[in-house]
């Protein structure tokens, strides 16, 4: 993976690159803008430091700024809740180590197979660290892959995103989607750089995905909350499902998803269709792996 501070460099770049000067409240100053966004002198000055000491961060140095400083540069960026994360988990990881490392196995403890049972008529799924899949419905299978199909260091969100044609199929705004699901793994990868199966992960993805390394090399970042998305199943036809999240208590590094439908909608009715069609339905075989 690249040096610690070469990314932080590349995400403030990318970042002031974005910026519009009359939204960060800079008058016209007459001058011909060379490249597009803010100068380097106009975020020094936005977030209250000098020039130098800013352009020193940008040029990947070892520096490593207060708190104070560290908010003062994401406000001067416009960055979002997620982008400010990001900035801060950059910078603080500037001075650690940099040696890969293996993290424990997540598991998924009794209790929250039963929840997901329990939410039979609606699918949810469990995710963990990089959005590897732990855990699914009957209903989150029907409605999207069975991924206790793929070897176990396969099941991961973002890869089916990228690598299988069937998410191609499903997803009516796939590139959405995927664009989300990279920057989510984006955002994770900053807050936790030195975990060997994110950078083989990545890796993976920027030799098999085209998409992937044109969508990483932006530096965006972005957190699964909520959300909605429409989905074209080859059994039920289009329909448009709602998602929520919700961080499981105890455990940090793992999100429940779960999704529902409009009620007394063609997408309620096309869900109640899956359900009983999911009964009796064999898996589907998952060839379509680039």
């Amino acid at each position: 993976m690249p040096d610690k501070n070469t990314e932080l460099a590349d995400f403030l770049r990318r970042a002031r690159s974005q910026c519009d000067p009359a939204r960060a409240g800079l008058p016209a100053d007459g001058r011909i803008r060379r490249v597009p966004g803010l100068r380097r002198e106009e975020v020094a000055l936005l977030a209250g430091v000098s020039t130098d000491y800013y352009a020193r961060l940008e040029q990947g140095r070892r520096i490593i700024p207060s708190p104070a400083v560290v908010d003062a540069i994401g406000r001067a960026l416009g960055l979002d809740a997620a982008g400010r994360a990001h900035l801060a988990a950059l910078i603080g990881s500037g001075s650690s180590p940099g040696t890969l490392r293996a993290r424990p196995v997540q598991r998924v403890r009794p209790g929250l197979y039963q929840l997901l049972d329990a939410l039979d008529g609606e699918p949810a799924l469990i995710l963990g660290r990089r959005a590897d899949v732990l855990a699914q419905n009957r209903m989150a299978k029907a409605l999207f892959t069975d991924f206790e199909r793929f070897p176990a260091t396969e099941r991961n969100y973002a890869r089916w995103m990228l690598l299988d044609d069937e998410s191609r199929s499903l997803f009516l705004d796939w590139e959405t989607h995927a664009r989300a699901a990279v920057e989510n793994l984006r955002l994770e990868s900053g807050a936790d750089p030195d975990d060997r199966a994110t950078a083989e992960l990545i890796a993976e993805l920027r030799e098999r995905s085209p998409e992937f390394s044109t969508w990483w090399d932006e530096h965006r970042v972005y957190q699964r909350t909520h959300g909605s998305k429409r989905l074209r199943h080859p059994i039920v036809g289009d329909l448009t499902v709602e998602y929520e999240t919700l961080t499981l208590p105890g455990d940090p590094d793992t999100t429940l998803f779960v999704y529902t439908t409009e009620p007394d909608s063609p997408s309620r009715r096309a869900m109640s269709l899956l359900a009983s069609w999911s009964l009796t339905a064999k898996p589907a075989d998952h060839t379509g792996q680039r």
